[in-house]
């Protein structure tokens, strides 16, 4: 992997500067907006898939309007299927850490339905003075350095992702509010979705994992085996090799690919406020290593404390 590479489209200079050895990279000399050249766009798509998630600073001039506008050049937007958007907007998802926005545990955003974002579009806000970094971490590459055994274990392997988790068992300290915002609103329709455990990449044919903390269980083991062997594999997604971490200022845009990545929200800045601002883009449904598809099996609103009780 290059340490630099400059590539002159339509008059524009894209500067790409990986930052770390299997993940990452940052995009200067670029300013997001709907009117961006189509030559530009494609080599932010190409380096998007090459390092799955790009970082580029000084987006000041962004507003939610603008993030909505930049984002339809990348594809079709999609609101989340059970958190209101921000008042105002089609599609922008705004994660505040003072209304249960802190999303600290390992995920790839939005699993619990078949076909969940391709990408994803934040955009920093706020941010606290120290703390509240972001983690990706590269599931393709995890995969590949599987030993070959269990490379062909996971080939075979499916599992249920939910909603409907639990919660409070993936993090140190969960605020009541929190556990409300995610039992009242997070979990207001529970999603079941069976997707394999190893899918294959639409557009690289790469091979990445499907797991994080929407993932359930596997299909046909045991509930004990199968937690012990999702933490295997989890464990390969989040070995340090596989990751990078992002300083964010205010301003910063992060772009991801959902579909070979996991992400973590550091949730190390106690009571400053971090306020971010999430637009995906609609994804297409996974398939497996034999070309079977997910399945959503079920999508029901979730009943009420009284009326489970």
């Amino acid at each position: 992997m290059s340490q630099h590479e400059i590539s002159q489209v339509a008059g524009q200079t894209l500067n790409v500067h990986p930052v770390a050895g299997r993940i990452g990279a940052e995009i200067r000399g670029i300013r997001l907006e709907a009117d961006l050249d189509a030559g530009v766009l494609k080599q932010l798509r190409s380096a998007l898939l090459k390092y799955k998630v790009i970082f580029i600073k000084g987006q000041q001039h962004l507003d939610d309007a603008g993030q909505e506008a930049f984002a339809q050049r990348l594809g079709r937007p999609v609101a989340h299927p059970t958190v209101p958007i921000k008042p105002g907007t089609s599609y922008v998802l705004e994660l505040n850490s003072d209304h249960g926005g802190r999303a600290d545990s390992w995920h790839t955003d939005v699993t619990f339905v078949d076909a969940y974002p391709e990408i994803s579009v934040l955009r920093a806000v706020v941010v606290p003075e120290a703390g509240g970094d972001t983690v990706w971490a590269n599931t393709a590459s995890a995969y590949e350095q599987l030993p070959e055994e269990l490379k062909r274990l996971a080939d075979r392997l499916w599992a249920v992702h939910t909603n409907d988790y639990d919660y409070a068992a993936q993090r140190s300290q969960v605020a009541d509010a929190d556990r409300r915002h995610h039992r009242q609103v997070f979990t207001s329709t529970v999603y079941e979705t069976e997707h394999p455990v190893v899918r294959v990449h639409p557009e690289t044919g790469e091979r990445s994992l499907v797991l994080g903390h929407f993932a359930k269980k596997i299909i046909g083991l045991p509930s004990i085996d199968s937690a012990q062997l999702l933490s295997v594999l989890q464990g390969h997604v989040t070995k340090l090799e596989n990751t990078v971490r992002w300083r964010w200022s205010a301003g910063d845009v992060v772009i991801w690919d959902n579909r070979a990545t996991q992400h973590y929200a550091i949730n190390d800045y106690g009571g400053q406020q971090r306020v971010v601002r999430r637009v995906t883009i609609d994804g297409d449904i996974p398939v497996s290593v034999d070309g079977r598809q997910s399945v959503t099996r079920s999508a029901r609103p979730k009943e009420s404390e009284a009326e489970s009780a």
